[in-house]
């Protein structure tokens, strides 16, 4: 245990943590704010911050996210508890009222609580009521913005920073920071950044000082307009980003040589990413979308999961019971698992006889491709079989031995699948010599259909692109949801999805190289990139699939 552990512990009546959230990215989290999340009783978290911190919370977390207004509360998780604020009662209020009662409280802030306006007046209402408390960093967004936005604070030279927060900053501090040649850094609002600009030309500064204003910083929503102290307000006008009803975003202003046009192209590593911002549909299961959404993410990508498959059992189990009894009292020569769901069915039927892996003791094990041997070796066990080359059943079946009676005691093969699987395995390991035991593990069966407000952006272009895993994904999601938008780009997981893509009206504009959903995001990322520097070498903006509306949309011509 930990020294902060026992005090948060051993602390009467309760202890608050003031934690920092930083600047909106969720991943620049500490490993210590993290740890002070799952154990918190109480979470105090500012709206902008609430999605941020609120998913590594523990079970039954009381969530308060209050910003003035009777009942807006949040919850961590569906075992989590709600609670009403009253609009006229404080931060301070509610964090002391929660730590009296003897509660663990993490109070979250946007940034880093060292920096922020009232952090510091809730900390010492804490000592005067002899409440304890600690402080956990976090990454400021006058510091973490810049990095994302490619605008590095200092170089060699080690040129002076000054961080100014335009809203509190008197005419003495304009003055300073406008007659000397620092690196200034702004905490302003979108439609203020031009009466700062203003300030600091007045204080002192040229008008031609490099100007660089980041608005979302660290979040796929970031943007950044680089121009100059004396042009920013003109910029913004034929840019058409004022005026806006959306004025009052805050945003990061970066005053000085560093922020300059040509450095930025060359260090802007995170708008530049192949997919940044683009909104990207997943139309798999939940729980096989994870790690193709963790991955698209780290092109920038922003995924929205769409189940259009729900799985269910088969409906009558007696031959999966069967099937797996067979394992344990060595009937089968092979397993053969042909998808995730597969792994899932047998894992679960083999925790309802309070079996585990060592039940596949003498078994050979089949994994169809990369992302089914994964759930696997998660069950605690590694196949024997992974196909070589096309991670599919072709290409399982291409690698599979045949049967021979002198080196295989046993010529059956146990197939747990889906219902509406195709029958080249089994045809194929029969050709082979095995006898197969083909049992359906699972049925899958058409989702629900998503929201309103989903349907809407996906017939009406709100998505960039949408990734089809197989032919079913297909069928489903257009018959669910609705054909998808002549401007959104399809990718395709092989040429058998890509057919039923194109009977359904749809133009396939990326297709993996082998059919693996990994292989499919990596297409897709190669195709942003290429688009992306085809609009840079034509001298045009780089745009989204969505920031585009053609009258139509061509079929793909015939080969």
């Amino acid at each position: 245990m930990s020294p902060t552990t026992a005090e948060s512990t051993a602390c009467t009546p309760g202890h608050v943590t003031f934690l920092g959230a930083g600047p909106g990215d969720p991943g620049l989290l500490t490993l210590r704010a993290v740890e002070a999340l799952t154990r918190a009783d109480v979470l105090i978290a500012e709206p902008e911050v609430l999605d941020v911190v609120r998913t590594h919370a523990r079970a039954g977390v009381t969530v308060l996210d209050s910003t003035g207004t009777p009942g807006q509360t949040g919850l961590a998780d569906e075992a989590s508890t709600a609670v009403a604020v009253p609009a006229l009662r404080d931060w301070a209020n509610l964090v002391m009222e929660a730590a009296r009662g003897g509660k663990r409280v993490v109070r979250a802030v946007t940034g880093d609580p060292g920096l922020d306006t009232y952090a510091a007046e809730e900390m010492l209402a804490c000592a005067a009521q002899g409440i304890g408390f600690e402080v956990v960093p976090g990454i400021a967004a006058a510091v973490g913005v810049p990095a994302y936005a490619g605008v590095p604070l200092r170089d060699a030279e080690g040129t002076d920073v000054r961080f100014v927060d335009a809203r509190t900053a008197s005419d003495r501090c304009w003055t300073e920071v406008g007659a000397s040649d620092c690196t200034v850094v702004v905490s302003t609002t979108l439609d203020s950044v031009a009466a700062a600009a203003g300030e600091l030309v007045a204080a002192g500064r040229k008008p031609d000082t490099p100007l660089s204003v980041t608005v979302a910083g660290t979040t796929t929503r970031q943007k950044t307009w680089t121009a100059t102290l004396g042009t920013i307000a003109q910029t913004f006008k034929q840019a058409k980003v004022l005026p806006s009803p959306e004025g009052n975003r805050p945003v990061i202003a970066v005053v000085g040589e560093r922020s300059a046009t040509a450095q930025r192209d060359q260090l802007s590593w995170f708008e530049s990413k192949p997919l940044f911002g683009w909104r990207v549909l997943v139309p798999r299961t939940k729980e096989q979308s994870a790690a193709l959404s963790d991955q698209l993410r780290s092109y920038g990508a922003v995924p929205h999961e769409v189940p259009t498959i729900a799985v269910e059992p088969p409906r009558t189990p007696q031959q999966m019971e069967r099937a797996v009894k067979g394992l344990v009292t060595g009937r089968y020569e092979w397993i053969a698992f042909t998808s995730v769901n597969a792994v899932k069915a047998v894992r679960e039927k083999f925790e309802e006889y309070g079996l585990d892996a060592r039940a596949f003791a003498g078994i050979k094990v089949a994994a169809v491709g990369e992302q089914t041997a994964n759930a696997l070796i998660a069950f605690g066990v590694k196949p024997d079989l992974v196909p070589s080359g096309e991670q599919s059943a072709a290409g399982l079946l291409e690698d599979w031995p045949p049967y021979d009676p002198v080196f295989d005691p046993i010529d059956r093969v146990f197939l747990p699948r889906a219902d509406i699987a195709t029958e080249t395995l089994v045809a194929g390991l029969i050709e082979l010599g095995w006898e197969v035991d083909d049992v359906t593990a699972y049925r899958t069966v058409r989702a629900s259909p998503p929201p309103a407000e989903t349907r809407e952006a996906i017939k009406g272009g709100g998505f960039d692109a949408v990734l089809f895993t197989s032919s079913s994904t297909v069928r489903n999601l257009v018959g669910i949801a609705g054909k998808p938008h002549n401007v959104t780009v399809i990718a395709c997981i092989g040429p058998a999805t890509a057919k039923t893509a194109e009977e359904h009206g749809l133009r396939v504009d990326v297709m993996a190289p082998e059919p693996s959903v990994m292989k499919l995001a990596a297409a897709l990322a190669d195709f942003g990139a290429r688009r992306r520097l085809a609009a840079i070498e034509a001298g045009d903006p780089v745009t989204r699939p969505s920031e585009r509306r053609p009258g139509a949309r061509r079929r793909r011509a015939a080969p």
